[in-house]
């Protein structure tokens, strides 16, 4: 026989696996069997089927154990449940391999009922004594040895004594079971007075009690006829009374499925009313606020259309501007849903806002130009606002700026409401305030002018003459420079705080035009220019800073209107340059100077025409200098024309004394202006200098070793400490070298021609033939030494002493002379040497005067 499904530890152990993998927890399996045909979850031998449906069957619904008779292997039995209802489902059924199967499932079944239901269901079919002792003699055991993961045995036990005792306890009420119904069927046959053996008898009396008993329920049934008929009756009634209500019931549901369609419409036209009635609501209060728009205040149109502009009136005006700007603006996308804009009451009423703004605009405009016409023709007509014969006064426009001020939130706001009515206005104040400007500084240039003492005789620096006119350029004309410096002083913060006044007054999106570290003399005077005191930033119409783009546009409209503004202002500047040149034209250094420390204080995009017009004065300084340095070249370049020349030139010591000078009015960045006059006068002074030597060729290198010493001499302090000076005193210097070997050397080859001719002739020789041939050659034999040697050398006291007279006859200046005399004496004694060098070298010991004596010659002299 097969091993025992029930015994198979390996389908246990399976099925334990499918239950854990269906995630259930704390689950155990009580009994497993192998199938051939089911709707179960296990499919074939040892392996786990894939999950099919199956009817689930509770075991608390088990009433009835049944096997079935017509099968005679006894292995097909019924179960019994009391929650099927329907006819139409037949009870559930089995089919076991074999008795021992089915015993082992029933009794399992049996089993769990008694544990878990503590009751047993009805066993029909079946011996419970038989299945009482098979269960006996078939206990349940489990393998004592299982395998785990890692391939080692480990023992458990078999069975728990909770199965062990409930299986004894099954067995128990099986026998029991079979005790009673044994007992009953003792008790019945007693009745009957039969015995256990006379089944036959027993079952014969059964038969004819049963028929007896059918034939009773007949005669009942036939006997009970009149009350079926009335019950019946009764049922007929009850059925029409039924059908009736019935049709009640459909009428009133009629009726209701009406009523409910009559209240969903109403409800429907209630919620619509009230829909409504909220929209009402709303679209009223927004007409209420759109109405509060477009509703004019009284005082505000009286101030717009003709009111006054006084000062006492600003702070009305003003906020009609704020409310009229802030009413343009609320009839505008986003401000007003754009619902509105097309409505015909909005339209007509911005077209009234518009017509209110060029109203003002024009009535404002118009005020703002004669205001400040008139301002300034009263300033023009006082005669204390500006310089007068014997006072200065320095140009103060703090009051007209405060008058000013008390326009400019009306003029913000008239570029809120119209941008373009600022063009009219900018040019009206720029030709107002530039009428004053010009006054101003005309007055001040002409007082500052009357009012300097200076040298009327301006100084001649390098004429050709020897006049008293080199002295000239002692006169002090510092007051001329300090003339023009209190100009700028004046003047150049004043156009700076009036261009920064300008630019915020008259609403420019630009930076703030003073620069940072920039002269400005009146900072501190009367509050005018105090930053903590202008209320001139730009605002919007809640009041709050307006921070303006440093990158703005309207950068190149501003600088136009500066130029507008201060146009014509530059001439006096340039009046107070020229005659600052006329007077010294030395001084346009210090005034050069002044301009570019000025000009380095001017950020580029800041105040343009005050920048314009510095760099226009630096240009005209630079122009003026140069004319003076022109005419200082022009003077040089005179003295070729003079038929003779000798001594010192007279422009080499005097600009010795013009470079000291011009040194001492250097300020700020003048150094180029400065090099580059060096650079030209310099050169036109060596260059002449070499023209009028070239005028006598026998006194050319004395006119040059003179004049490049002077040069040097009158410099040589300044050269060490001015680059440029130094460039020209080395130039100066080498020049100076190559005259005097030029005249020494045509000194001494005077003195001693044939001596040293005959040298230059045995020199020339020596490339052609060899040494030792010379000697044998036409005119340079021994012979012909001799002679050389005799008239040179004889009397050589007198030929030294008459070279020595020479040379100290052409010089003009005795302090030159012990130098140069020294040159001589060494130039001599080096040409004397390499003589007697080569009469050594081809003659052999001819006879000739040693170097050594030749030298204590020299020193005699």
């Amino acid at each position: 026989m097969a091993k025992s499904s029930a015994d198979d530890a390996e389908l246990r152990r399976a099925c334990a696996a499918a239950v854990a993998a269906s995630g259930a927890r704390g689950e155990e399996v009580t009994f497993s069997i192998r199938v051939a045909k089911g709707r179960g979850i296990f499919e074939k031998l040892g392996r786990l089927a894939k999950p099919r449906p199956a009817k689930l069957y509770k075991l608390k619904h088990l009433t009835k154990v049944e096997v079935i008779s017509s099968d005679p292997s006894g292995c097909t039995f019924v179960l019994g449940f009391d929650n099927l209802r329907s006819q139409t489902v037949a009870p559930p059924q089995w089919t076991m391999r074999n008795i021992d199967d089915r015993n082992r499932l029933l009794f399992c079944i049996l089993n769990m009922c008694k544990e878990i239901l503590s009751y047993l269901p009805k066993v029909v079919g079946i011996d419970i004594v038989e299945l009482a002792l098979w269960a006996k003699e078939n206990a349940l055991t489990l393998d004592n040895q299982v395998s785990n993961q890692d391939g080692q045995e480990t023992s458990v036990v078999t069975q728990t004594e909770r199965k062990v005792t409930v299986t004894v306890t099954v067995e128990n009420d099986l026998v029991s079971q079979a005790k009673d119904e044994e007992e009953d069927m003792e008790a019945l046959l007693d009745t009957y007075v039969m015995g256990i053996g006379e089944a036959d008898a027993f079952s014969e009396r059964l038969k004819q009690e049963l028929v007896a008993l059918e034939a009773a329920n007949v005669y009942q049934f036939l006997d009970s006829e009149p009350l079926v008929e009335e019950v019946l009756q009764g049922l007929d009634s009850a059925s029409a009374a039924v059908d009736d209500m019935d049709e009640w019931l459909r009428i009133f549901n009629l009726k209701l499925r009406h009523m409910r369609e009559d209240i969903s419409s109403i409800e429907s036209r209630n919620n619509g009313l009230e829909m409504q009635s909220v929209n009402n609501k709303g679209l009223v209060e927004e007409l209420e606020k759109l109405l509060e728009r477009l509703r004019i205040p009284q005082e505000f149109a009286a101030s717009l259309t003709g009111g006054s502009f006084e000062e006492s009136r600003m702070l009305k005006n003003v906020e009609a501007c704020e409310w009229l700007t802030g009413a343009i603006r609320s009839l505008e996308v986003p401000n007003l849903d754009p619902s509105y804009v097309n409505m015909r009451a909005v339209r007509e009423k911005r077209a009234e806002l518009e017509k209110l703004k060029l109203t003002f605009v024009r009535r404002a405009s118009e005020f703002l130009r004669n205001y400040f016409s008139s301002l300034v023709d009263f300033m023009i007509s006082d005669k204390s606002y500006f310089s007068q014969r014997g006072q200065l006064k320095r140009p103060d426009h703090a009051d007209l700026r405060y008058k000013c001020r008390t326009y400019a939130r009306l003029l913000q706001h008239l570029k809120s409401l119209d941008k373009s009515c600022l063009g009219p206005l900018r040019k009206a104040y720029c030709v107002s305030l530039n009428l004053l400007l010009r006054r101003e500084a005309r007055e001040f240039a002409n007082e500052l002018r009357a009012s300097t003492k200076a040298p009327k005789n301006p100084a001649v620096w390098l004429e050709g003459s020897n006049s008293g006119g080199q002295n000239g350029s002692s006169a002090d004309t510092s007051t001329v420079s300090d003339a023009y410096s209190k100009m700028l002083t004046i003047f150049i913060p004043l156009l700076v705080d009036e261009s920064s006044f300008f630019a915020h007054f008259m609403c420019f999106e630009v930076p703030a035009l003073v620069p940072a570290g920039a002269p400005n003399v009146n900072k501190n005077r009367s509050g005018a220019n105090d930053p903590d005191d202008d209320d001139l930033n730009l605002m919007d119409p809640d009041g709050n800073d307006i921070k303006p783009d440093n990158t703005s546009v309207e950068l190149g409209t501003l600088n136009d209107a500066l130029q507008e503004l201060l146009d014509g202002i530059q001439e006096d500047f340039y009046a107070v340059v020229d005659w600052a040149y006329k007077i010294d034209p030395l001084r346009c250094i210090s005034m050069h100077g002044i301009t570019e420390r000025y000009l380095s204080g001017q950020k580029a995009d800041a105040a343009g025409f005050v920048r314009k017009l510095l760099d226009d004065l630096e240009s005209r300084i630079s122009v003026q200098f140069g004319r003076f340095i022109d005419e200082a070249c022009h003077q040089i370049e005179r003295n070729e024309r003079n038929v003779r020349q000798t001594g010192i030139l007279a422009y080499i010591p005097r600009f010795a004394v013009l470079a000291s000078r011009m040194e001492q009015y250097i300020q700020g960045q003048s150094r180029d202006l400065i090099d580059k006059a060096y650079t030209k006068l310099v050169s036109t002074m060596f260059t002449t200098l070499e023209k009028i030597a070239q005028g006598d060729p026998k006194t050319a290198d004395i006119v040059l070793i003179e004049n490049y010493a002077a040069f040097q001499n009158s410099l040589y302090d300044l050269a060490n400490v001015v680059p440029t000076l130094a460039k020209f005193y080395h130039q100066a210097s080498e020049s100076y070298e190559q005259a005097c070997t030029r005249h020494i050397s045509s000194l001494i080859y005077l003195q001693f021609e044939r001596l040293f001719q005959f040298s230059r002739k045995v020199d020339e020789l020596t490339y052609t033939i060899a040494a030792e041939e010379i000697p044998f050659q036409l005119g340079l034999s021994k012979t012909d030494l001799r002679r050389v040697l005799k008239s040179s050398l004889s009397g050589i006291d007198k030929s030294i002493g008459a070279m020595y007279r020479r040379l100290q006859k052409t010089l003009t200046s005795d302090e030159l002379f012990p130098s140069l005399w020294d040159k001589c004496k060494k130039e001599f004694l080096d040409k004397y040497e390499s003589f007697v060098q080569m009469v050594t070298r081809i003659y052999g010991n001819e006879p000739i005067m040693p170097v050594a004596e030749m030298r204590d010659v020299l020193a005699t002299f």
